[in-house]
């Protein structure tokens, strides 16, 4: 399934968007090592590419045709300021897609040393855990008196 792109790119996964079960459009969707890639436009191509390890949330949508046809959306949520949720709508075999994504999101995640808090942290709470014991297990308003 991986195909290689250039020297040090390979791509896990391309598909197209489809309509009517069928992959008949100008959409077409990547995921490589490091990126998840859509293409987008025939006369005016725009390429948007998200970093793997950005990607917090993947959620899967599929109606009833979908499971008869073997098609789906999936749901992404990123930590990224121009598109926070990306869609890929109308892919085959969406189930396989998303736990290979999410194992993908994973191992960039542990190669990049990220963790959980560099993406649900801001400066006033990491400030605020700063003061805290490692034996409290959760603040209370008690504790800053």
């Amino acid at each position: 399934m991986a195909e290689t792109m250039s020297r040090d790119t390979q791509v896990h996964w391309r598909d197209r968007k489809h309509v009517l079960w069928f992959p008949w459009t100008f959409t077409k969707y990547y995921i490589t090592n490091e990126r998840l890639m859509i293409e987008q436009g025939f006369f005016k191509t725009v390429v948007d590419e998200t970093l793997l390890y950005r990607i917090v949330d993947i959620t899967m949508e599929q109606t009833l045709a979908g499971k008869i046809f073997g098609t789906g959306t999936l749901i992404i949520t990123a930590k990224v300021d121009k598109t926070p949720e990306i869609h890929l709508e109308n892919i085959a075999k969406p189930r396989k897609i998303r736990a290979m994504l999410s194992d993908l999101v994973e191992a960039s995640r542990h190669q990049r040393n990220v963790v959980g808090k560099e993406f649900y942290s801001n400066s006033s709470s990491s400030a605020a855990q700063e003061d805290w014991d490692e034996e409290d297990e959760f603040p209370t308003d008690n504790d800053s008196e």
